[in-house]
């Protein structure tokens, strides 16, 4: 996941009265009021305390309320740089505060954290709001936007303008007097349940133990996951049983090697179950809302559905686009899906089992019939994957691709003890920026994995202000003497995240405030993916973490031969997700649905085989309703997909390392993404436009 400042900031909000009752000398100690006195700008997270946020969020919409009111009053024919540049200057005070705070809320949250985004959301949603809606400030936009073709703009500066103009008409600034009301009480209303929506997962998440007391019901799980249970367990005040939750490092090996199938039918509920147990982290009744509002809101912006209005920007351009690419794969990922199931029907049938396969028991049944066809097992693997070895790996991929370096830089301060801070250098020693790694899971994290940063790249003059980057994942942790040794999925995914970060750090543009289509944003991501289990790149880091010796060959050739291994059920799990987030908002009522009804209905038309759970059920599909970011999105992965098969056909062209095909790489998707329309950036790196045949191929859906 990769959400934007601007995205958070749409979002969530606070109340004023604490902030008023700070004194002067918070003030004079607040650490938000100035720039950041610290290598490279770098929050002082030893001086960050709970009580700054509320009146640095207070004092940044104040500063930015005087900065846009000076264009506002300006008495000079509105132009692009006094008008649009100087709007993408406002804002740095709130962008700090705003950038640490929510960080923390991802990544490192607690009680105080959660009530002051509860108080801050109305406040910041009023206040984006205030801007949006001004009706001077829209007419100074729009006389320039108006006269675009005349105004000797560059590409990038006529991006940035397009970009302003839409938001400020997609933020209501062209809506009549008294249709403005109704859409401030939306937004506020949205940013709410959002915030509500997220809050409920996290904690449905966090308040679910399965104890294991019996060793027995241990049986089939490999030493490592018992060791890491018992320390769970032990940690949690349970000394002597065995803690397992619904986070993926602890779940996921219980589902694939645990013999008891009653605790994984106990584990698996848990997990698709968050949000839907009617209590008081329901998120049933929030996200029918949540839906029926962003009905309401499109139409107010003349649109028919949220998803019209939403993919209106996007590479996909319409719903209908989006369902044809869906539809194009999802008859043979689900053709795959029934052969895999019937393959572990007949190991339920060869080992005397008088059931019928069900979801918790799709990964068990897996590996046996990963290790029947390839004699691969999952366990076999994790010794080669240290995490700080393939972080090694990726870093020295990036050194061969791109010629940068990384070196750990232990002055920087961090919100937590597990998170590591690498200083990146271009070949010649300049500093392009740094990046913060934060791996584990805890209970004050929220599940998944993504990118953000503390502050983006821009332009200021004649100064380059570099990015401060975070890959933030879920990993499994370290476990008593035992260092952290990630699966498959886990190495994919830190891959993955990286390559965001390689996107932000790369970044090459004059101004904060561009915008990129979402279904390509996850290209550069997915793109790193290719080169994870590449033999030549394992060799430079999938080293046995006690003896040092390289991944054996055999290792390797398995590893490869078993790629489209479960590809149906990885597929078909996703894309029941993308079909539900796409029903969800091709909603025409204004009046909220049943949530469950409104699902089961969702996946019988795409005929989804029992088996299989959607990857995400409505009450927990974080990405679509704790923030408005994938909402009618959760496709881009798939579409970007379709452009970094195609992307990757290049680098097997003219070598995986070849450094020009990395240097076009770079220069038009990786630095420039976001400064012009994004298939042009794309046809310039490619040279022509993308082939889905390359997916298709990958997939095993030929």
């Amino acid at each position: 996941m990769n959400n934007t400042l601007t995205a958070f900031l749409l979002l969530i909000c606070v109340l004023v009265a604490p902030a008023q009752q700070q004194g002067s000398d918070m003030n004079s100690l607040n650490p938000f009021y100035k720039e950041f006195d610290t290598p490279f700008g770098t929050p002082p997270f030893d001086k960050i305390k709970n009580e700054h946020f509320m009146p640095a969020f207070i004092k940044g919409m104040e500063v930015q309320k005087k900065e846009v009111d000076a264009v506002i009053t300006d008495t000079l024919p509105p132009t692009f740089h006094n008008t649009i540049e100087v709007l993408d200057r406002t804002g740095d005070m709130l962008g700090r505060v705003s950038a640490v705070f929510f960080t923390l809320q991802g990544a490192n949250t607690n009680d105080d954290i959660q009530k002051i985004a509860n108080n801050v959301t109305p406040l910041l949603t009023k206040h984006q709001d205030d801007i949006n809606l001004n009706e001077k400030l829209f007419r100074r936009v729009k006389t320039i936007y108006d006269a675009r073709s005349s105004a000797g703009l560059d590409a990038e500066q006529l991006k940035l303008l397009e970009d302003y103009y839409s938001n400020f008409v997609r933020g209501g600034a062209s809506l009549p007097a008294d249709k403005k009301d109704r859409f401030r009480a939306i937004n506020e209303e949205l940013s709410l349940l959002c915030l509500k929506f997220d809050e409920n997962v996290l904690k449905e998440a966090n308040n679910f133990k399965l104890v294991v007391d019996k060793k027995s019901d241990l049986a089939g799980l490999p030493q490592s996951v018992i060791d890491a249970a018992a320390e769970a367990a032990s940690k949690a005040g349970s000394k002597g049983t065995w803690l397992f939750t619904v986070k993926k490092p602890s779940m996921l090996p219980f589902l694939q090697y645990a013999k008891n199938r009653a605790l994984r039918e106990k584990l698996l509920k848990a997990y698709i179950m968050r949000g839907d147990n009617n209590n008081e982290s329901d998120n049933k009744i929030i996200a029918a809302k949540i839906g029926a509002l962003r009905v309401e809101r499109s139409n107010l912006l003349g649109f028919k559905t949220y998803a019209d209005f939403s993919l209106d920007r996007t590479m996909a351009k319409t719903p209908q686009n989006v369902y044809d690419l869906l539809n194009k794969l999802w008859e043979p990922a689900l053709k795959n899906a029934k052969k895999e199931c019937e393959e572990m029907q007949a190991i339920v049938k060869k080992e005397g089992g008088k059931f019928t396969i069900q979801p918790w028991d799709w990964w068990y049944y897996a590996e046996k019939v990963r290790k029947q066809k390839y004699d691969l097992d999952e366990n076999e693997l994790r010794p080669y994957f240290l995490m700080e070895n393939v972080r090694k790996g990726v870093f020295d991929l990036a050194t061969t691709l791109y010629g940068i370096r990384f070196t750990e830089r232990k002055d920087i301060t961090t919100y937590s003890d597990e998170v590591t801070v690498f200083e990146v250098k271009e070949k010649d020693g300049t500093s392009i920026g740094l990046l913060y790694t934060d791996y584990y899971p805890r209970p004050g994290k929220q599940s998944g994995a993504w990118c953000g940063a503390f502050r983006t790249q821009e332009r200021r003059g004649n100064a380059m202000i570099t990015p401060l980057v975070t890959n933030v994942g879920n990993f499994s942790r370290p476990v008593g003497d035992k260092p952290s040794l990630l699966s498959r999925e886990e190495v994919e995914t830190l891959f993955h995240e990286f390559g965001h970060a390689l996107n932000a750090l790369f970044s090459n543009v004059t101004y904060k405030g561009l915008s990129t289509p979402g279904d390509i944003i996850e290209l550069p991501s997915q793109i790193m993916e290719n080169w994870a289990f590449n033999p030549d790149v394992m060799k430079t880091y999938a080293f046995h973490y006690k003896t040092g010796k390289l991944i054996p060959q055999n290792l390797i050739d398995k590893i490869e031969k078993s790629s489209k291994f479960n590809q149906g059920f990885i597929t078909v799990e996703y894309l029941a997700a993308c079909y539900l987030d796409m029903n969800w908002h091709t909603l025409t009522s204004t009046i909220p649905v049943e949530t469950n009804a409104f699902e089961k209905e969702s996946l019988n038309k795409i005929r989804l085989i029992p088996e299989i759970v959607s990857r995400y059920r409505s009450a927990n599909f974080l990405h679509i309703f704790s923030s408005s970011y994938y909402a009618a999105g959760y496709y881009y992965y798939i579409w970007a997909e379709v452009l970094d098969a195609d992307a990757f056909e290049a680098f097997k062209e003219k070598g995986l390392f070849d450094q020009q095909t990395a240097k076009a790489f770079r220069d038009n998707i990786l630095a420039r993404l976001q400064a012009d329309d994004a298939m042009k950036q794309y046809e310039r790196f490619r040279g022509k436009k993308p082939s889905i045949e390359p997916l298709l191929k990958r997939r095993g859906l030929e």
